[in-house]
């Protein structure tokens, strides 16, 4: 039996106990030494890992139940950079892959909540705001742009409510989602309510926050994954795109011709701005298959179309401005030539050597050019009212995520009234404000735009703010029917189900790759796109 006193062990025991119960697999034990709190729960071992990073590598299901029932960190990443839920998918355990995407999920909403008190006070001394967000998606390969969709999110914030507007949804067996959806958030005082309005079908899903009293089983019991959310992982590579800005760097761009130069300026949307480009961006793409049957493995890796042919030669030459470097490691790990000893041991070089499934890892380092329009007159404040915005959005959203890690890099001075920064493997965005309180076309229900007779979908038109010819862009009046749910439409409790799509980074990556390809092999053959439910969004 290993001593109950952490003071009188010696040796792995006493420096990793938690660590050291995992790798034996002893969770009756590990339950007790949890339950005592005497040892940090997210502790790192000599390589690295947490105990439930550990479990999770090693397959030891009811250990990793145990530290999860206990609260340890699901989102923590190891130091390769692996988060617990793809180790998890690495050792193809459907109930250990299950068992991490439920606490995955739950304490993304516990976290959600505890944000919430944060987030209001924000939105309150925030200055009121309407403004449009233009997502553009670009790809150096051609004919890919040509088949990227865009989306344009209008955004109100008022007081302690925010809405968003997007028409791009994600993604669903490989097709692009259109829809005309709103997202409503109202913060009261002990609580805040979360709205989905569904203006094709004429449903609002709404729920309420609350700050404090959350139950925990009822949260848990909403966050269990289904079947199809598991396999979906399962027949899928685990793919990690990181923007690695560590040595990233800001210059103005030149213009001018025969020796004569000048720092580059450019209007956007009204603005003057400041032309700058990021370079030292790296895209790190990194792609795993161990869990992957042979038939997943082929669909992964065959070339069966013209633009998946083509995607290949363009990966090996890189794109402008991009370089593409490949390769292929393969680790090999056997658990049985590793001893509890060796791998504590911090000055023991385990080389290529490590547990769980022999790990089979594709790496494809990007470089990029990033670019950004500054505008240092702009009368939005990105601190102060717009990132605390793309921070909820970020919850969710894949795509917000990524603009949100870039912005929290120390920028030059000015709003970036236009970013262009790389998303994903062959795709950038560029996002660019504009529109900002209706100075530009009129906005419904936004006092101080241009008249408008046309009200925002759901919105009722007979409630339309009369509105000045004039207006100043810096401060506005939103009316409050716009954070309402609309008349005629069906008010149902709870969260709209979301097994239809996942907006997990891996997952949304994969996703947006596959169907890239696959909308490009019908736009070079000519093929009828509407085919197999297919119906891809060429613009």
């Amino acid at each position: 039996m290993i001593p109950a006193n952490a003071s009188a062990r010696k040796g792995p025991e006493g420096k990793y106990p938690l660590h050291y119960l995992v790798w034996h697999n002893r969770h009756r034990e590990l339950e007790k030494e949890v339950r005592a709190g005497q040892v940090d729960i997210e502790q790192l071992d000599p390589r690295g890992r947490t105990p439930l990073h550990l479990a999770t590598t090693l397959g030891h299901l009811e250990c990793a139940r145990v530290l999860l029932a206990h609260g340890a960190d699901v989102g923590r990443e190891n130091r390769s950079g692996w988060t617990v839920l793809q180790e998890a998918v690495s050792t193809r355990d459907l109930e250990l892959v299950q068992l991490v995407l439920r606490y995955r999920d739950y304490q993304r909403v516990v976290k959600r909540l505890a944000g919430i008190p944060v987030l209001l006070e924000k939105l309150r001394k925030a200055q009121d705001f309407y403004v449009e967000m233009k997502w553009e998606f670009t790809s150096w390969v051609p004919l890919v742009s040509k088949i990227c969709p865009s989306d344009t999110y209008k955004v109100w914030k008022s007081g302690q409510n925010l809405r968003v507007d997007t028409t791009l949804l994600g993604f669903d067996h490989m097709t692009w989602q259109r829809g005309n959806r709103s997202f409503v958030f109202r913060g009261q005082d002990t609580s805040a309510v979360v709205m989905e309005i569904d203006h094709d079908r004429r449903v609002v899903y709404t729920e309420t926050l609350a700050l404090t009293g959350q139950d925990r089983e009822l949260l848990l019991a909403a966050a269990q994954p289904t079947e199809e959310q598991v396999l979906s992982r399962l027949t899928a590579p685990v793919v990690t795109t990181q923007l690695d800005t560590k040595n990233i760097s800001f210059e103005r761009n030149k213009t001018g011709i025969l020796g004569w130069r000048s720092e580059k300026t450019e209007m956007v949307n009204g603005y003057e701005a400041k032309v700058y480009g990021a370079s030292n961006v790296e895209l790190i793409t990194r792609t795993r298959t161990e869990h992957l049957s042979e038939q997943h493995k082929g669909k992964v890796k065959g070339c069966k179309t013209p633009l998946q042919s083509f995607l290949g030669i363009a990966e090996q030459h890189g794109g402008p401005q991009n370089g593409t470097l490949i390769t292929q490691t393969l680790s090999q790990a056997n658990p049985t030539a590793i001893t509890a000893e060796e791998y504590f041991n911090p000055n023991f070089e385990l080389g290529n050597r490590d547990m769980g499934r022999p790990m089979e890892l594709t790496t494809k380092t990007q470089k990029f050019k990033a670019k950004l329009w500054l505008c240092e007159e702009h009368p939005l404040s990105l601190c102060e009212q717009v990132a605390p915005i793309i921070d909820l959005m970020a919850v969710s959203n894949a795509l917000f995520a990524k603009l949100r890690d870039f912005i929290t890099l120390r920028l030059p001075p000015g709003f970036p009234v236009k970013i262009e920064i790389p998303i994903f493997h062959i795709l950038n965005a560029r996002i660019t404000f504009g529109n900002l309180n209706g100075c530009d076309e009129p906005v419904p229900l936004v006092r101080g735009s241009p008249s408008s007779e046309t009200p925002s979908p759901g919105s009722d038109s007979s409630s339309v703010s009369s509105s000045s010819s004039t207006t100043s862009c810096r401060g506005c009046e939103i009316s409050p029917t716009l954070f309402e749910a609309p008349r005629g439409y069906s008010v149902l409790g709870g969260q709209r189900e979301a097994a239809t799509r996942d907006d997990d980074d891996d997952l949304l990556q994969f996703a947006i790759q596959q169907s890239l390809l696959e909308a490009g092999s019908h736009h070079l053959g000519g093929a009828n796109q509407q085919q197999a439910g297919y119906s891809p969004y060429v613009l």
